[in-house]
Parts: structure tokens; C-alpha cells; sequence
């Protein structure tokens, strides 16, 4: 199983999820983004606003958002 980056920049973070249909909402102290579904629910997605993310944050807010493991990985090889 491939392991998530352990410090993957922000910018490619934000790039790889709006690959995935998240666009960003706001940025503070947090970043917020949200995608709609096509049932016209919204699904949050909310992460630190530091230069790099950890793995072990990217696994949260994958679980959080409904973001299959491989999906995320694969979209973040291509960003």
C-alpha cells in the first residue's frame, strides 16, 4: 500500500483536491473547501494553513472529506 507524503506542500495539497472537485471557500487559519455532490449536498473539507500537511493529516482529512486512499494518492502524483 502506498504511504501518504510525510510533508507534502500546501499548494499541491490544494491543487490535488480541487482535481478531486473541491473548491476553495476561504483561507485564514484554516483552509476550507467544499465540493458539491451531485445530489446537491455540499461536503466540507477543512485542513491547518501551514506550508507543508502531514501524512498523518492528509489520512484525517481523507477519511473526513469520503476520499478513497488511492484516489487522493493518484490524483497527488499528477499534481
Amino acid at each position: 500500500m502506498t504511504k501518504f507524503p510525510v510533508d507534502a506542500p500546501k499548494k499541491r495539497v490544494i491543487k490535488t483536491l480541487e482535481s478531486l472537485g473541491f473548491k476553495l471557500v476561504r483561507e485564514g487559519s484554516h483552509i476550507a473547501m467544499q465540493q458539491e455532490n451531485a445530489d446537491g449536498t455540499k461536503t466540507p473539507l477543512t485542513m491547518p494553513n501551514h506550508n507543508t500537511i502531514k501524512g498523518s493529516t492528509l489520512r484525517t482529512i481523507c477519511t473526513q472529506a469520503n476520499i478513497a486512499r488511492e484516489s487522493f494518492l493518484e490524483a497527488y502524483k499528477k499534481s
